[in-house]
């Protein structure tokens, strides 16, 4: 009895062939990771190549130097450091909580037909252009937001310890408000990210915990954020990168005032916002345009040393939820 003759179409491809179109593919699958490496690499020499004259002027005291007057050629740029890391800083505070609070309410609280739109009015919020945050606090939130800074201010602002944070004199054009606009701005990318990473969560291993007996907060506590720690670092890290970057909604609200202070209450600048402002007037001084985008380099070395820094902390999340 002979064995089956087993024959091959005419449109199957050869094993030969689909070994070809396997190294094909991860030969444009290694050149689309690499590309990635190659256009950091690229920005990082270029801007650093344009900046490389300040930077060999003043050396390190470009990064601590607190004084910018670009008339006396004097160029530091901590208070523009500063000034990122403060409204940054007061974004994160306000924009991480209330968006993990809306993603845990979309998935785990909202009824089915009210969760719809509150998700759609939230992705809606990504859709409005920066500027239009900007004007939006320029004409309606300062004002009444320095009304309010000024209770706080003869408040709290009074105490020993918290005077240095809150006390002094106000304005509406401040770190608080840039750090206010940048919240709102990056609550709809955390929480559509943290909705996505907390919906990953199998439905079973949450039915098992409050079937043992446990409330929905320890079901949240003991099964859901061990498991999406890592995602909700990345959500977070995604916004961050937005507050770091963003250029004009801080560059009109933020107050242009380059000076290094603990009160948030009062006016200051960012990297990205002192870029936008000074850019246009530094053509003709070469050495003024080299300490802006010196700025933007120290701006690229900053987001990638919080990157490195939250992927280190998402690993090592990872490890001990492992464990």
């Amino acid at each position: 009895m002979g064995l089956p003759v087993v024959t091959r179409s005419h449109g199957e491809p050869t094993r030969s062939g689909g070994r070809s179109i396997d190294t094909s593919f991860r030969v444009v699958a290694l050149g689309a990771g690499l590309s990635v490496l190659a256009i950091l690499a690229l920005i990082a020499y270029f801007t650093t190549k344009q900046a490389w004259p300040i930077f060999s002027k003043e050396g390190f005291g470009f990064v601590t130097g607190t004084k910018w007057d670009p008339a006396n050629g004097q160029y530091g740029a901590l208070p523009f450091i500063w000034g990122t890391a403060v409204s940054s800083a007061i974004a994160l505070l306000i924009a991480v909580p209330l968006s993990i609070g809306i993603a845990l309410f979309t998935n785990e609280l909202a009824p089915r037909r009210l969760r719809k739109p509150v998700i759609y009015l939230v992705d809606l919020l990504a859709a409005i252009p920066s500027v239009v945050y900007g004007l939006w606090a320029l004409a309606v939130l300062v004002q009444p937001a320095n009304n309010f800074y000024k209770h706080i201010s003869n408040t709290v602002g009074r105490l020993p310890i918290l005077g240095r944070v809150f006390g002094g004199p106000t304005s509406g054009l401040s770190f608080m408000t840039a750090g206010v606009v940048l919240a709102v701005m990056m609550i709809p990318i955390v929480t559509a990210v943290s909705r996505e990473v907390l919906a990953t969560v199998a439905q079973d291993e949450k039915n098992a915990a409050l079937a043992m007996g446990a409330t929905r907060w320890e079901m949240l506590r003991a099964c859901v954020f061990p498991r999406a720690r890592s995602g909700l670092v990345g959500a977070v890290m995604l916004g961050m990168g937005r507050a770091l970057g963003e250029t004009i909604a801080v560059a009109l609200v933020i107050g242009a005032n380059a000076k290094v202070t603990s009160h948030v209450f009062q006016p200051g600048d960012s990297m990205a916002a002192v870029i936008a402002h000074e850019f246009g007037e530094a053509s003709s001084d070469p050495v003024h345009r080299a300490a802006l985008i010196g700025l933007a380099v120290l701006l690229f070395a900053f987001t990638l040393l919080v990157n490195i820094a939250a992927r280190w902390y998402a690993s090592r999340a990872d490890r001990m939820a492992g464990a």
